[in-house]
Formats: C-alpha cells, structure tokens, sequence
C-alpha cells in the first residue's frame, strides 16, 4: 500500500510507552520528534500522541473508538503489542484485538500503518513463534 503523504493532515500515534515517551522529556517524545522532521521535509502534519505508557492491546482497542472519533485523522501509527508479549497474554489474544483495532480505524476511512514487536525467548520458542506471526499475518491481511 502507497500512502500520499502530502494528503496526509494529521496523524494519531496509537501505542504503549514505547511510543508515548515513558521517561523521556517531552521535546524527545516520538509525536514531537516525528512532527518536526516532517515540518523540516515540507509536510505540514500534526501528529498526536494517542499513546498510553502500559497499555496492552486489549486497553488499545477499548479506547480505540473514541481515540479516533476526532475528526481529520488521516492515519493511525498502530503501535501496541509489547505489553501483552511481557504478560504473556495468548498472541491469538494480541492478534484479535490489533484486528478490531484497525477495523476501527479502517471503519472511520483512517490508513494504518502498524508497527510490528518481535518477542524474545522469554516464554519459549513456540510463543516467540506464534507472536512474531501476528504482524506479518495482520499486514497481509
């Protein structure tokens, strides 16, 4: 999939403390540094950092329809995964909610663009596995 940037007017980043800035000062957070390279490159989008430090995919997609009720939002930067991955929450748990997540998103006419997590070991090599799956899977679908 091709996404026009210059039609592009506003973005929602839409993830956990990797994407909402846990412990970082503000001017370092990826919905400031994104939205200043990208005025920098000419494009004039506003990016909102919709991200919640903690979240999991479950509490994404509880919010997911009033986070992208705003109007304008163009795309959405799906970011959510890793929580679940560290609780051991079943991938085909993950991989259910990130579905209704861009459902969401796909219903209210907003690209997404999802950003995929690669498991470690931690539970096991047949975790790791079906984990690392989920976003292959997902982008092709």
């Amino acid at each position: 999939m091709y996404i026009n940037a210059s039609a592009i007017e506003k973005v929602v980043l839409f993830g956990d403390s990797l994407m909402a800035g846990y412990g970082l000062p503000k001017e370092h957070h990826l919905s400031i540094v994104l939205e200043n390279n990208l005025k920098q490159a000419g494009l004039n989008i506003k990016v909102i950092n919709g991200s919640v430090s903690g979240s999991t995919s479950s509490g994404g997609l509880n919010r997911a329809d009033w986070s992208l009720s705003e109007p304008g939002i163009d795309l959405i930067i799906l970011g959510l995964g890793a929580n679940d991955m560290l609780r051991g929450i079943q991938p085909e748990e993950t991989e259910r909610n990130l579905e209704q997540i861009i459902k969401v998103a796909q219903n209210k006419k907003i690209e997404v663009i999802l950003a995929g997590m690669v498991a470690p070991d931690t539970h096991g090599e047949k975790y790791k596995k079906e984990f690392d799956a989920i976003y292959p899977k997902l982008s092709k679908n």
